[in-house]
Order: structure tokens, then C-alpha cells, then sequence
């Protein structure tokens, strides 16, 4: 039986590499992967998976109405395949989840998730919500925050370094941006 996983965590955790690695490891051995990451990530060439380590891998881009299930089904009729790897998986909309899980259960072929699980306000986004509600298996992935702890949460920061306390859910950026920190930190710099 194939399954759903999703590996969560903080920023700068590896999550891009870690599937990438995955990926690799997959047609190592012959099979066929499919990967897939947000259209609305522009922050490096359109269509492409980056990790901050500089690998990178093409890959197919999904939006708010693309349909997983259909689009999946498709290319498996043409080539089959052994998985489907997801990047930015916070940013699949609760129906495309079930339209992974459909892909799993269905299609039998297993599905890896990879995804921020809150945003800068502590916030679930809605993919990473409804992956966690019904993924098969939970998978987190560890980041260090500046103490060493481990990191649980991601702050936006201005220009200065400062704490951004209000926005869009969805601003997209790296380590200018964001800092990755424990929720001890998190809070007091929150609360400064």
C-alpha cells in the first residue's frame, strides 16, 4: 500500500534537500519520480526545486486550481511512476491534499510531502493543516535554532532584523526574511 507522508518543520531545516536526496535515490534505482513545487515561490527560476546547498531539480509547478489527482494520473499513464514529491507542500489547498491522498490510495503510488508546518504568526497553513490530519505518516525535520535548542517557528524580520507582527500569511523570501527559532525565542523576541 502506497502512503502520504509529510515532512514538516521550520525554515532552513533541509527540507528541499532532503527531497531531493529522495529523489535522487529513486532513479538511482531505475524508477520514475514526479516532482512538484508552488508556482507562487519566485524566488529562484520558475519551476525549478533549490536547496540552500545549491542542488536543484526541474520540476512541475502547481497553483490553487491545478488538479493534482488529473495531472498525476496523466503523466502516469504516459511513464509509471514510483513517487510523486511535493516542495512547498504549505501551499497546496486543502482539496489538492485529498487529491494527493487519492494519489496514494488510488494510484498506489506513494507521495512525499515536504512543507513549512506554521507560518510567522504561529499560524497552520491550510496544506500543512489538512496534510497533518491525514497524512499517513509524520515525518518532522530538524532545524537548530541560535541557542542550539531545536526550531519550532518561523519569524519574519524587517530590514533590521526586527520581528514582523502583522501581514500576508504568504511572503516569500529566505534568510533575509525569516529566522528560524524555538518557541522560547520565538516569544521573547515577539514580546521584546
Amino acid at each position: 500500500m502506497a502512503k502520504l507522508y509529510f515532512y514538516y518543520s521550520s525554515m532552513n531545516a533541509g527540507k528541499s534537500t532532503t527531497l531531493l536526496q529522495a529523489d535522487f535515490n529513486y532513479r538511482e534505482r531505475g524508477m520514475q519520480t514526479m516532482l512538484w513545487t508552488a508556482a507562487l515561490d519566485d524566488r529562484e527560476e520558475e519551476g525549478w526545486i533549490h536547496s540552500r546547498i545549491g542542488l536543484k531539480k526541474k520540476a512541475h509547478l502547481f497553483e490553487k486550481e491545478t488538479d493534482m489527482l488529473v495531472a498525476i494520473s496523466m503523466q502516469h499513464e504516459d511513464t509509471t511512476l514510483d513517487c510523486v514529491l511535493i516542495d512547498e507542500a504549505q501551499f497546496l489547498t486543502k482539496d489538492q491534499v485529498f487529491q494527493v491522498a487519492l494519489v496514494a490510495d488510488q494510484l498506489r503510488i506513494p507521495v512525499l510531502a515536504y512543507g513549512l508546518r506554521t507560518d510567522f504568526q504561529a499560524a497552520l497553513f491550510p496544506g500543512s493543516a489538512q496534510l497533518l490530519a491525514i497524512a499517513d505518516e509524520l515525518v518532522e525535520l530538524k532545524a537548530v535554532c541560535e541557542c542550539g535548542s531545536k526550531s519550532t517557528m518561523n519569524m519574519r524580520v524587517d530590514e533590521e532584523g526586527n520581528p514582523v507582527l502583522a501581514g500576508q500569511q504568504t511572503a516569500i523570501g529566505g534568510n533575509e526574511l525569516y529566522v528560524a527559532l524555538c518557541r522560547k525565542h520565538f516569544m521573547e523576541k515577539l514580546n521584546g
